[in-house]
């Protein structure tokens, strides 16, 4: 209930009830005071705070500016470029967004703390005075009375009527000054409506016009999220499947670590102990040696890990002689002595072992006996760019083009490794090998033919693209600019040896064919890329850092697939200059990111192959296929029973993403993200059970996954995969995004749906149904 109104007619009664009314209007001023005294201090401590986390954030955004990453290797790919710069587009956006909320801070004192101040202080303070004033008045009034009815009524009359008199000014000035009160206090509740009320709605629009700055911040920043979130993806794919690779390695070098030495410039290179004379004796000081055996130079670098690294400048000596040191003319052991023809007397040298001596001495051309320690670790067979090396290829490329071109999964699904040595024992024999007019026979499974290409490829002395080549192959795949990456490797095929290009060229002309049915086979470029990578341009030496270059080589097989016309059926142009080189990365760099489909990578990584038989360079190859073949038709027969899931570690299946003829372009790169290629079916968590020996299943489309259950004409569908519109009429959207009234569309291979109150196209094959 409202306070009553204070009547100007009471201020002459002055009545009880006149004074109780006035008493709770004034009541209620200070109950106000005191409130708007606690709200100011209340919104300089919010105001504070609000800068306090300002300073905070800002301070935030600079850390996450100043890291950078450092990828393994010497190039990153797209993905891991996008990655490395999200920090810095993070902390821009925290930027601009506590640039706002300064404004909005400096904006609050302004329009929130003055105005309720200056309320207080000018009308509520009038208020109090005007009180003070009407109580002064009050008791002069009353005193005034009081001592005018003592009067004698015996004075003269003329006293009588000058005390009337005064006492009637007195009344006239406390009646006015009680109306002033009044008018002020009344005055005062009404003005506190608005110039109370006021500020505080300027604050808060304030608030809100921050808020709405962080909104729109969101929608601009929706675009790089969108393509960081496909990259965070593409580069857990691509960690799962090298840190598998890596572990492989680990465990052979645990097994067996001389058989992987790292190839070194040096004849030999290793810790060795030198005797050293001092003052007080000798010492033997450890030194890490190196030696070559052409110019006979040996370098001594005195280290210590126990002591700190480095303990003495580097000694480069030239080799007189070396021999070895008997056992018992010295309390050491594995000992031998080195002259040398810059340094007068004899070098004592101390070997970690006897084995370890021996080689020192073998590489010196010590008096020991050699010993020929150089393994031959290569596991090729006879395999040669002959004429019966062509034919056998040339059969296997017929086969399949002719019978089984569409078969799901080409190239992954491994063959049983006792059928493929069989097949490949019949076509490598001299006495029908020679036979161009002779077809592989029907009786011979599609799988088994393939993996017996792949594996008479790996039975070549050295790789089909050559060992020599290799490292400028993936020097021109780590180029920033597409261009440039193709122009390189143009150039790069044409100085290979005629047969290899030749052999070459056959091939990436079949591969072509086999990703134009990439809707059928499942084997885009990309696919193809990750099999006939580490076949056709395997190192020459198993290293990590060779293990984190297969995505580099899986790019160069992309390249020759997708320009095969080009690279091998016209002359290279003239290889650009170093400043020409240098010019066209900087216009590269200088140029907007690359979008999700202009990205050259799509990696996909499997399970590890079992088959002990396949070798080592096709441990990539042999998974993948062995892990499509017992997947894809349970993945594409029920999505309800099994959930992909971006985030697993070994995605098995392609999921199809259908093209629109009426509004897509002609040719989609088979490399883009929201291509065919992408994204792909995850494997479950849990390892399913694998065949190599099972026969081809029958192909199903997978559109039937999707609408074995959809019979309802509207419901309601989730987003299995995130998804960049490339058109108006399609949604953009994030995995796990739900859509209303989803319903088959017009066009053959998308569904219609409503996301935010906007109705467009969804691939069905990216969503399940709920």
């Amino acid at each position: 209930m409202g306070l009553p109104a204070l009547e100007f007619s009471d201020c002459c009664l002055d009545s009880p009830h006149f004074r109780e009314t006035l008493k709770s209007h004034e009541a209620e001023l200070d109950k106000t005071n005191k409130f708007i005294k606690e709200l100011i201090k209340d919104g300089k401590s919010l105001i504070s705070a609000l800068k306090n986390l300002s300073s905070a954030k800002r301070k935030f955004a600079d850390s996450l500016n100043e890291f950078k990453f450092q990828c393994i290797g010497d190039a990153e790919t797209d993905d891991e470029m996008c990655i490395a710069r999200s920090l810095q587009e993070f902390a821009t956006v925290l930027r601009n967004l506590e640039d706002e909320r300064i404004r909005m801070i400096e904006n609050a004192s302004d329009v929130l703390i003055t105005p309720l101040e200056k309320f207080r202080k000018e009308q509520i303070g009038a208020a109090k005075e005007a009180k003070k004033k009407y109580d002064k008045e009050t008791e002069k009034y009353y005193g005034v009375l009081e001592k005018h009815l003592n009067l004698s009524s015996k004075k003269k009359e003329s006293q009588l009527q000058e005390a009337d008199s005064q006492l009637d000014l007195v009344r006239q000035h406390f009646y006015e000054v009680s109306l002033e009160y009044v008018f002020k206090v009344q005055e005062v509740q009404e003005r506190k409506m608005f110039e109370f009320v006021e500020p505080l709605l300027a604050f808060l629009q304030g608030l809100f016009t921050f808020y709405h700055h962080g909104y729109e911040l969101a929608k601009d920043f929706s675009d790089f999220k969108m393509q960081l979130t496909i990259s965070i993806q593409n580069t857990r794919n691509r960690f799962e499947g090298t840190r598998s690779e890596v572990e492989s390695l680990m465990k052979k070098m645990k097994e067996n670590p001389l058989e992987h030495k790292t190839i070194s410039p040096y004849t030999m290179e290793g810790y060795l102990y030198v005797q050293e004379k001092r003052h007080f004796g000798t010492s033997w000081v450890k030194h890490y040696c190196t030696y070559e055996r052409d110019s006979k130079q040996i370098t001594m670098v005195p280290f210590d890990q126990k002591s700190g690294g480095k303990g003495g400048e580097d000694e480069l000596v030239t080799l007189k002689s070396c021999t070895r040191r008997k056992t018992d003319s010295i309390e050491k052991r594995f000992c031998f002595d080195v002259e040398a023809v810059d340094r007068p007397g004899v070098i004592t040298m101390q070997a970690l072992s006897e084995e370890d001596r021996r080689l020192w001495m073998e590489a010196m051309d010590g008096r020991e006996p050699v010993y020929n320690s150089n393994k031959d670790s290569q596991t090729e067979g006879t395999a040669q760019l002959d004429i019966i090396g062509f034919n056998i290829i040339k059969k296997c490329i017929h086969a399949v083009e002719t019978r089984g071109i569409n078969e799901q999964g080409l190239y992954r699904i491994v063959g049983v490794n006792s059928r493929v040595q069989k097949l490949l024992s019949i076509l490598m024999d001299p006495k029908t090998a020679s036979e161009t007019e002779t077809d592989i026979c029907a009786e011979w499974e599609i799988k088994t033919i393939t993996s017996a290409l792949k594996t008479y490829l790996r039975m070549l002395p050295g790789p089909l693209m050559m060992y020599q080549f290799q490292r400028s192959f993936i020097k021109a795949a780590k180029l920033e600019n597409q261009e440039s990456r193709v122009s390189e490797i143009h150039g790069l095929i044409h100085r290979l040896p005629e047969k290899n290009r030749q052999m070459l060229q056959l091939l990436m002309n079949h591969l072509a064919n086999v990703a134009k049915n990439h809707k059928q086979n499942l084997m885009t470029v990309a696919n193809l890329g990750v099999v006939f990578g580490p076949t056709l341009l395997r190192p020459q030496e198993e290293t990590v850092a060779a293990i984190m270059d297969i995505k580099f080589q899986n790019i160069v097989i992309e390249i020759l697939i997708e320009n095969h016309e080009k690279i091998f059926n016209t002359v290279p142009d003239t290889p650009l200059t170093n400043a020409q080189l240098h010019l066209s990365r900087k216009k590269s760099g200088d140029s907007k990111p690359p979008s999700c489909s202009e990205r050259p990578l799509t990696l996909f990584h499997a399970m590890q192959s079992t088959e002990k038989q396949e070798q080592r360079n096709s441990i990539i190859n042999s998974s993948l296929e062995s892990v499509i073949s017992s997947n894809a038709n349970s993945i594409l027969n029920s999505s309800s029973s099994l959930q992909p899931n971006m985030n697993s570690s070994d995605p098995d299946l392609d999921v199809l993403k259908p093209t629109r003829p009426s509004s897509l372009p002609p040719n989609p790169s088979p490399t883009s993200p929201l291509s065919p290629s992408w994204p792909m079916f995850s494997a479950p968590s849990s390892p399913m059970p694998t065949s190599s020996t099972s026969s081809d299943s029958s192909p199903i489309r997978p559109e039937e996954a999707v609408h074995e259950d959809s019979s309802t004409p509207f419901r309601k569908a989730k987003a299995l995969y995130a998804c960049k519109a490339e058109h108006d009429s399609e949604l953009s959207f994030t995995a796990g995004t739900v859509f209303d009234n989803v319903h088959p569309s017009q066009e053959p291979g998308w569904l219609e749906g409503t996301l935010n109150g906007k109705t467009g196209l969804i691939p069905e094959n990216y969503v399940e149904f709920l």
